[in-house]
């Protein structure tokens, strides 16, 4: 496939899979739980800066116009305005910071750091959007949107790590991955 053809088919593959984890839901608290962070993660970390951005501006463009791909099958402006937009929003930071840092040739523990700090960018987000749009104070946002997900998505960021790894060693050959 030409490089040209895979900046076009990423960019939809990543906010297709994204969607799709945005499926699972496990309600805990005011945001729930789901697997949108780890997919986030993969395209941030497998895909280059370009199109992991542009998989998060078209999975945000199709929640904005009503399609059901945000977490539990929402969709609609609203959710990008909402208490838990920030938490939205702070996906394309996700996607940015993490797809600069990393490369098939970084090793797991700095593969992994750069899912740290990308997933970081989501929380302050996060909490910047729980406190101006939700009027929560700063002790408030943290504990309803970042406590309660910090070690699920450190669990995330694990297999993030490891399921970049074996892809990208499986896909050495690929030109779009060297």
């Amino acid at each position: 496939m030409t490089s040209k053809t895979l900046g076009l088919v990423l960019p939809a593959l990543g906010a297709a899979v994204i969607a799709a984890a945005s499926q699972l839901t496990i309600p805990l608290g005011s945001i729930p739980f789901t697997l949108q962070t780890l997919a986030v993660g993969l395209v941030a970390t497998l895909f280059r800066k370009r199109e992991a951005v542009l998989s998060l501006l078209l999975y945000l463009f199709l929640g904005a116009v009503g399609l059901p791909v945000f977490a539990g099958g929402t969709g609609g402006l609203a959710a990008l305005i909402g208490p838990a937009a920030g938490f939205l929003w702070g996906f394309i930071g996700y996607a940015a910071l993490t797809s600069a840092l990393v490369s098939p040739k970084n090793s797991a523990p700095a593969v992994f750091a750069a899912n740290i700090l990308g997933d970081s960018v989501v929380f302050i987000c996060g909490m910047l959007g729980l406190m101006f749009l939700a009027k929560m104070p700063l002790h408030s946002a943290f504990a309803a949107g970042v406590l309660p997900f910090i070690l699920p998505d450190l669990g995330k960021l694990v297999i993030v790590t490891f399921l970049a790894k074996s892809l990208f060693r499986a896909l050495k050959n690929e030109d779009y991955f060297t």
